[in-house]
């Protein structure tokens, strides 16, 4: 029982001790031990790269199909029977080439008489003229002699041009599309004979938007590739001034050459059209975001390591890029990180390998 208390009091003591050693070792210690402040957390680390403004002439993409440059009907300017034919389908021609002939019609007999009417008027005026020399007739003839001479001059003239309807000619240089007649088919003036369509330079037509027409210029560079994989260059030629009533959109003609006539009318083409230049910087596709409102924005890094962000508009979307306005010259744009920082905060900007873009 003795023991048992001793026990017990000697606990009690060893308790106080050591509960009074520890007031006092609080009490002994220094107020600036405990006033040691936290580390500094680490800043978020993102990827960065300076925006260079520079002249982007945008690209734009539109179908559309490749059309003849002219075409026009070879038609026959008298009636008659065609007797001769000397063109057929994909023939080539050239300006005047004679396409088919029509029966004479008596056409040849009408210039003779009138070359003979002719020589009569001239023989008879030198016959007149020296009896008026002579006095024997007075000079008041002499008009009326030269008008007659005139009159048949013209009238073989006449005669000469109605001959040559015979000949149906080529109205430009190009290819025989169609030929609509036979040997031996009789025909009224204005029958035609044949289409000839120029293909060299060869159209490439577009429809562009009202959007898209402001930066087009006539003699604009041009790219061409039709669905048979020929491609060409080429320049604008004409662009509409007039809207489509339809589909409200412009037509852009490009002009391509083909002087060969490889490329063919009517074929599905697609054609790339470079817009006028402005000022834009190349960034990788991974720098555009999303602000809160939803507008697209790029987050940018200011020279106090602060976060923000800078509305832009994009000016040609590429495959692994973007081209983008409303940027200043220089500034670090956040390529890398940019959706797990905000406005404001301070961030650790490293610099982008020519891996990362």
């Amino acid at each position: 029982m003795m023991l048992s208390r001793i026990a017990a009091i000697i606990l009690i003591l060893a308790a106080t001790l050591w509960i009074g050693s520890g007031v006092i070792g609080r009490a002994d210690r220094s107020p600036s031990a405990s006033a040691t402040p936290p580390a500094e957390a680490p800043r978020f680390r993102v990827t960065v790269m300076a925006a260079q403004i520079e002249p982007h002439a945008r690209a734009v993409v539109l179908s559309g199909r490749t059309e003849a440059d002219k075409r026009a009907n070879a038609t026959t300017r008298a009636a008659g029977t065609i007797v001769d034919l000397k063109v057929r389908r994909g023939a080539l021609v050239k300006t005047g080439d004679t396409m088919a002939v029509l029966s004479d019609e008596a056409r040849n007999a009408q210039v003779n008489q009138a070359s003979a009417r002719l020589e009569q008027r001239r023989a008879e005026l030198r016959a007149r003229l020296q009896l008026i020399e002579r006095g024997v007739l007075a000079e008041i003839n002499r008009p009326q002699l030269e008008a007659e001479l005139r009159s048949a001059e013209a009238g073989l003239a006449v005669a000469r041009a109605e001959r040559e309807k015979v000949l149906v000619l080529a109205p430009l240089s190009g290819v025989v599309n169609t030929v609509p007649v036979e040997r031996g088919q009789a025909v009224e003036a204005g029958h035609i004979i044949g289409e000839v369509i120029a293909l060299d330079p060869m159209l490439a037509v577009v429809e562009v938007s009202e959007r898209q027409l402001a930066g087009l210029r006539v003699g604009d560079r041009a790219s061409v590739r039709l669905v048979t994989g020929e491609t060409a260059d080429g320049a604008i030629r004409f662009i509409s001034r007039s809207a489509s009533a339809q589909t409200r959109t412009y037509r852009v003609d490009v002009e391509i050459p083909n002087p060969g006539a490889t490329l063919a009318d009517g074929v599905t083409c697609s054609v790339t059209l470079r817009l006028a230049p402005s000022d834009a910087a190349r960034l990788p596709r991974s720098a555009l975001t999303f602000s809160s409102d939803g507008r697209l924005i790029v987050r940018t890094v200011g020279t106090d390591g602060k976060v923000g962000s800078v509305p832009v508009t994009i000016v040609e979307d590429a495959s692994d890029h973007f081209w983008l306005a409303g940027i200043a010259n220089g500034t670090q744009v956040i390529v890398q990180g940019q959706d797990f920082v905000a406005d404001g905060q301070v961030v650790e900007p490293v610099r982008a390998t020519a891996a990362s873009r």
